[in-house]
This record gives structure tokens, C-alpha cells and sequence, in this order.
């Protein structure tokens, strides 16, 4: 069965009035498949060579509330408790901080569960 989707790239912008990123992880939305998943893969050595000055300890417990507020988690606070497409519209809803999303983009497949790992090596981890 072929199935619609939605994604946003998720983007560590560590100064933010320079819109400069660099793409940490997804976040994927099927409604149909009943689906809502995040990823985080960060580099560490391409984060620091790009901003050295960046606290990766302080970004990470940011980045982990996302993939938790995906999952619905019990103690990841009142927007963890919504339905899963408002917690989508919420995670990418558009904000001016060091973690922001893309636009959000429409795709098919037939495997909602392979769509995050297929995004994770085209948009985030750097190609060979």
C-alpha cells in the first residue's frame, strides 16, 4: 500500500542571524500508517569544525525532546500527549533558535518505517 508522508529536516543553526546550518536528523509524519518518528545523527567533528563555539551538551537535551515528544513519551510534557499530527505541526512549527526545521516536504512509499533511515543518509550524514 502506498502511503503519503511529510518531513522536516531538522537543523542546529548556531547563530541564528546568519542562517547558517548544518542538518542533524528528521522527523517523519504517515498519518496512514499511523506513524511519527524522529532521528538525531550528529557528527560531532563537522559540528565543532563548523561552530566551534557550540555547547553539544547543552544542544543535546534539546534535540533528545524531539525524538521523545515523537514517541508520545509520558514525561516529555503536555505536547508529548497530543495526537500524533498535531505533535508534528508543533515540532515544525517555523522559530528563531539554535534548533529549527526545514519547510515541511510531501513524499510516497511503502514502507513508512524505512523513511527515516532513507532521509537520514540523503539529507544528514555526510556522503562518502
Amino acid at each position: 500500500m502506498l502511503h503519503t508522508y511529510d518531513y522536516a529536516v531538522i537543523r542546529v543553526v548556531p547563530r541564528v542571524e546568519r542562517e547558517e546550518f548544518i542538518n542533524v536528523g528528521v522527523i517523519v509524519s504517515c498519518p496512514g500508517a499511523r506513524h511519527l518518528e524522529a532521528a538525531i545523527e550528529i557528527d560531532p567533528g563537522r559540528l565543532r569544525a563548523f561552530a566551534p563555539s557550540l555547547d553539544l551538551e547543552a544542544l543535546q537535551p534539546w534535540l533528545d525532546a524531539i525524538v521523545a515528544i515523537c514517541r508520545g513519551d509520558a514525561d516529555a510534557g503536555p505536547i508529548a500527549r497530543l495526537p500524533a499530527r498535531a505533535r508534528f505541526h508543533f515540532l515544525t512549527a517555523k522559530r528563531s533558535s539554535v534548533v529549527q526545521m526545514s519547510s515541511s516536504h510531501v513524499g510516497r512509499t511503502t514502507n513508512p518505517a524505512g523513511v527515516v533511515e532513507h532521509l537520514l543518509a540523503k539529507m544528514v550524514r555526510t556522503p562518502e
